[in-house]
């Protein structure tokens, strides 16, 4: 007598499907997810050096205006352009004011 293969089909649930599609879903869609997130990484890291380096440039610019605003603010500065305007310097007129909220 012969033996019959007998094959048992095995069922599978609802729940269990899902599961599987979902595990499927996700070992496919992940390798692009990770590609995205990287880019988009580099993308903010690229922004955010070109800030710094707009950031840099500003303070640079910032700082020349401050000792252009000292060298113009100067004593000699302001005798030279007194003598100019056809004005007199006289030490005794100038009043000095101290902000005493600076301290």
């Amino acid at each position: 007598m012969k033996k019959k293969n007998v094959k048992k089909i095995i069922k599978i649930s609802k729940f269990e499907k899902l599961l599987y599609a979902f595990t499927i879903a996700l070992i496919v869609i992940s390798p692009f997810a990770i590609v995205f997130s990287q880019a988009t990484l580099s993308k903010i890291n690229f922004e955010v050096e070109k800030a710094k380096k707009q950031i840099s440039t500003q303070l640079k610019k910032n700082e020349s205006l401050s000792m252009k605003v000292n060298e113009l603010a100067s004593l000699d500065n302001i005798k030279e352009v007194a003598v100019e305007q056809g004005l007199s310097y006289n030490n005794d007129n100038i009043k000095s004011i101290i902000d005493n909220n600076e301290e």
